[in-house]
């Protein structure tokens, strides 16, 4: 054990976090009432500056992601991070801190002390974050992990804003668990498609001719993308961007002064404009709507961020409609409804996502195929699902919502109660949206609001705006904003007034 002086204790501010460092390892300082508290500096999940982020209800959340933690023994309570944070030792003398350079131990894993057997389909956001909840939680018994996809268990996040940018390499994609933690928590991962699944008797089928009966099971297949119906749509550079071997895909046929064409206009489409145009292409997005995001953004903050794509170079078209893809082996050009040809060697498609419940047939469907579930994300006796797939209560109303950190919120939830537990969702739904080295952040989920007011303006960030429905806030979008988004993550789980809102935001540190 070697102690060492960080700081005075009265450096450490009443509510907000003090970064200190021991060598090149960065600590976290924080006052949990006339005690302090020492944790590792950066997020888990991305290396975020936890000194950054907000500190609210006994909750410290992340600046980045949102992650949250508990202050009292920075015990994990929100993804995207899947680990609680590491705390190191501390002493107060005569008002110096001092903080061993060696964490406490974590929990070990659970002993196999049960009989069950837990089955999760899906190996994605949502199946990850489940094996990892039951252990957490101390399950003991046996976690099947199954994927169709081999190797899965990365952040797809990525995808869309990094790889085929050509700044993260796709082998270089973060794995959202390394194959240590598979091994010493016991959990078995198992490549292969489930073809049918009988909840009577709680038996899976799979693709290699395996059976496999199960005590509970979670669905968390996520999404698949939504295939484009033209003339041409089959030749070898029309892509979508769901897996690291889609990306990898089109890094293999891009190249910088190529022309693409990306339909759609949802959140993978313009991202991968960006991508792509980072990269060195030249970039046409065949839009639906005249301007990007203003369902979920405004139209405000859709124009800036338009404005942003069209000062990078990005050609948005709202007019024509694509009616054939054109070439013999390889991609020539995209014509349009209206008559027009726009030059192309190589076609996006981001239309969307279906929930990929194939395998599921026999469960009842949503119109879009989604299962539907109560609460704590039960489908019915023994089954769960979360993510893409769910469609799940939301203030009294059925929704279905395509976000990361959802989809793992909703999984944990599963797993609390896969193990006898009765949680719901209660929580305040976030993501991020990342054009040109800049974070969009989002929180709530508004489909209409009565009033929008900005701080800061949208076409120059840093901005944060509010949105409300009858005095109340119901959504938040910022960029640069990360502390007051952090505060606001929490805040918003409880009714909260505009006016109180803005207040908040003008007196935070």
């Amino acid at each position: 054990m070697t102690l060492h002086r960080v700081a005075r204790f009265t450096d450490v501010p009443e509510n907000q976090g003090l970064e200190v460092q021991i060598e090149q390892r960065k600590i976290l300082l924080l006052k949990v009432g006339d005690q302090l508290r020492a944790y590792q500096g950066e997020c888990p999940h991305a290396g975020a500056p936890l000194a950054e982020g907000a500190l609210c209800n006994g909750r410290l959340t992340c600046p980045w992601h949102k992650a949250q933690f508990r202050i009292e023994d920075g015990g994990l309570c929100e993804p995207p991070a899947l680990d609680s944070l590491k705390r190191y030792p501390i002493e107060v003398r005569d008002g110096e801190v001092w903080v061993d350079d060696q964490a406490l131990r974590d929990a070990h894993t659970p002993p196999a002390d049960d009989a069950r057997t837990f089955v999760i389909v899906g190996a994605g956001a949502a199946g990850t974050a489940a094996a990892s909840a039951l252990r957490e939680l101390g399950f003991g018994g046996r976690v099947l992990l199954i994927d169709r996809e081999a190797g899965a268990g990365y952040d797809r996040t990525v995808l869309s804003k990094f790889v085929i940018a050509g700044e993260t390499p796709p082998e270089e994609i973060p794995a959202l668990r390394d194959d240590d933690f598979y091994r010493e928590q016991r959990i078995e991962r198992i490549n292969a498609e489930v073809t049918s699944l009988d909840c009577a008797n709680r038996t899976l089928q799979l693709s290699d001719g395996q059976s496999l009966q199960y005590d509970a099971a979670l669905l968390a297949t996520g999404g698949a993308p939504k295939q484009l119906e033209l003339p041409g749509a089959d030749l070898p550079q029309v892509f979508v961007l769901r897996s690291r071997a889609h990306a990898q895909q089109i890094l293999e046929s891009a190249r910088p002064g190529q022309h693409a064409v990306i339909i759609g206009d949802s959140f993978i489409a313009m991202e991968s404009a960006s991508a792509l145009r980072q990269f060195g292409l030249e970039v046409t997005v065949l839009a639906r709507q005249p301007v990007p995001f203003a369902k979920q953004f405004g139209e405000t903050v859709g124009k800036a961020i338009l404005a942003l794509h069209q000062a990078n170079g990005v050609v948005y078209r709202a007019e024509g409609e694509a009616t054939q893809i054109e070439g013999t082996h390889k991609v020539e050009a995209v014509r349009l409804d209206n008559g027009q040809r726009l030059p192309a060697d190589l076609v996006l498609v981001g239309i969307g996502v279906s929930p990929a419940t194939a395998p599921f047939a026999d469960l009842p469907q949503e119109k879009d195929h989604s299962l539907r579930v109560d609460g704590g994300m039960r489908v019915t006796d023994g089954l769960w699902a979360a993510g893409d797939i769910a469609t799940f209560p939301l203030n009294g109303q059925p929704c279905r919502i395509e976000h990361w950190r959802l989809a793992q919120q909703q999984a944990r939830i599963a797993a609390a109660n896969m193990l006898g537990g009765d949680e719901h969702y209660l929580d305040v739904p976030y993501f991020w949206t990342w054009h040109f080295g800049k974070n969009y952040d989002y929180l709530g989920h508004a489909q209409s609001w009565d009033e929008v007011e900005f701080k800061g303006d949208p076409f120059k960030p840093p901005f944060i705006g509010l949105f409300g429905k009858n005095g109340l806030v119901i959504a938040a979008v910022a960029c640069d904003e990360e502390r007051n988004m952090a505060m606001l993550a929490e805040r918003m789980k409880q009714p909260l007034p505009v006016d109180n809102a803005w207040r908040l935001i003008r007196d935070a540190p």
